[in-house]
């Protein structure tokens, strides 16, 4: 295993003992706020935030990505670095290319919450927060 891989998988073990009945608070001290605030940094550039979103219609390869996003392709493998390096994206070798995709449905998920919240903003909508366990109230 990489010395990524066992952060990796040693964040994820803290997450899930954190995630039983914690509070945000207390599952964000033990991941880590370092941690949390890069994944949500990665989402800050609209570069990023275009990337992702083509993932989110399925996997392709760098040359396809970059025609996609209107973006040069070592431009492109720039960002999927920096992706990858923060578990936003994967890439699979498929003969001579890396053909990469969301790395899980959480980063789905993440964009689609991201989105979410920008609508709700435009339109003047508000969810009322809900206590852990239930649905928000729009407002």
């Amino acid at each position: 295993m990489t010395g990524s891989a066992t952060r990796n998988s040693t964040r994820a073990a803290r997450a899930q003992r954190a995630s039983g009945s914690a509070s945000t608070r207390e599952r964000l001290d033990a991941v880590g706020t370092a941690d949390v605030a890069a994944t949500l940094q990665a989402l800050a550039t609209p570069s990023r935030l275009h990337i992702l979103a083509r993932f989110r219609e399925g996997p392709c390869a760098v040359g396809d990505l970059a025609k996609a996003v209107g973006m040069e392709t070592s431009a492109c493998s720039h960002r999927l670095r920096l992706l990858r390096n923060l578990g936003l994206v994967t890439g699979e070798r498929q003969g001579r290319s890396i053909v990469y995709s969301l790395y899980d449905s959480h980063v789905a998920e993440l964009l689609d919450q991201a989105l979410y919240h920008v609508e709700h903003l435009r339109l003047g909508v508000r969810d009322t927060p809900a206590p852990l366990g239930e649905p928000a109230v729009a407002e």
